[in-house]
């Protein structure tokens, strides 16, 4: 493989996960919703961090910095006797890459809108606790889908969009006794093939397998919370044009989240989100996020 071929590689897909995976580290999200609740949501994020490429590449010093902005929409319903929840979040994202070409200065900005995100999920049970009980276990299935409507240019290094859709199942148990509550969700990330990769390139990959589990305390304050967050992703190695790509993920993310009310129908959520590769190669990123949403 060529050295551009490695440059938009580890640029693209290092980055690109590290962003979908961070995406995907969010407490109560199997939280029960009463049927028929929809909410409106909106946040803001800023992100830095250090890249790391493959050596022959003569990258260094490279690093990433970004503003995203995101809209979300989220609808709960009822088939049959099972709530099932519907969340959609669409990103617009402003990221910039500098560093050392071969030692020279360089730097890539790209604006525009990132891949929008569906999920699907079904809690299987657990949705009709005992009110006399002090504790309840609710258990659930999800399917989300990332949809390549994100800005992609096939001549360009570094694109905000992957050109290809992926597919992510998931299973979750949330465990709630007093005031406290614990969250835990595997996922399996399957991604489709991206044919226009690299100048006609054809891009596979690996299925990424991902673990997250949230410490989740209410407070006795209507409305209050506080979770601690962690994550790990692993595999994920991509092959170009049929030749294997050394670039399995191991990727850990924790994150701290603290919400509050602001009416009875509003609320806003700030998180600090950490993010760091186990791999010579990936970016470590610090983000910090303010949200806000509406409920009706």
């Amino acid at each position: 493989m060529n050295k551009t071929a490695h440059f938009i590689l580890f640029g693209l897909l290092a980055l690109s996960f590290d962003r979908v995976a961070a995406q995907d580290l969010e407490p109560r999200r199997w939280t029960v919703f009463p049927a028929g609740l929809n909410v409106v949501g909106a946040g803001y994020a800023r992100l830095e961090g250090d890249v790391s490429f493959d050596p022959v590449l003569q990258i260094e010093d490279a690093t990433v910095s970004g503003q995203v902005l995101a809209v979300s929409y989220v609808r709960s319903f009822a088939i049959g006797e099972k709530i099932v929840r519907l969340d959609i979040l669409v990103p617009w994202a402003n990221m910039r890459w500098t560093g050392l070409l071969d030692g020279a200065p360089a730097t890539a900005s790209r604006v525009g809108l990132s891949d929008p995100n569906i999920r699907l999920s079904m809690i299987l049970a657990g949705d009709k606790p005992d009110k006399l009980a002090t504790s309840n276990t609710v258990i659930g299935v999800a399917v989300a889908i990332s949809v390549p409507f994100g800005e992609y240019l096939e001549e360009k290094l570094l694109n905000l969009g992957q050109n290809r859709f992926y597919v992510r199942p998931q299973v979750g148990v949330l465990h709630t006794r007093g005031n406290w509550s614990y969250e835990l969700t595997g996922s399996v990330f399957l991604f489709g093939d991206n044919d226009d990769f690299s100048g006609g390139s054809k891009l596979e990959q690996d299925p990424l397998y991902a673990v997250q589990t949230h410490l989740i305390y209410a407070f006795d304050k209507p409305g209050y919370w506080a979770a601690l967050s962690a994550g790990y992703g692993w595999n994920g190695q991509s092959t170009v044009d049929g030749n294997k790509v050394d670039d399995s993920r191991r990727l850990f993310l924790s994150a701290l989240s603290v919400g509050a009310p602001i009416s009875r129908r509003q609320g806003i959520k700030l998180v600090y989100l950490r993010t760091r590769t186990n791999t010579s190669k990936g970016s470590d990123v610090d983000t910090v996020s303010l949200g806000w949403s509406y409920r009706f």
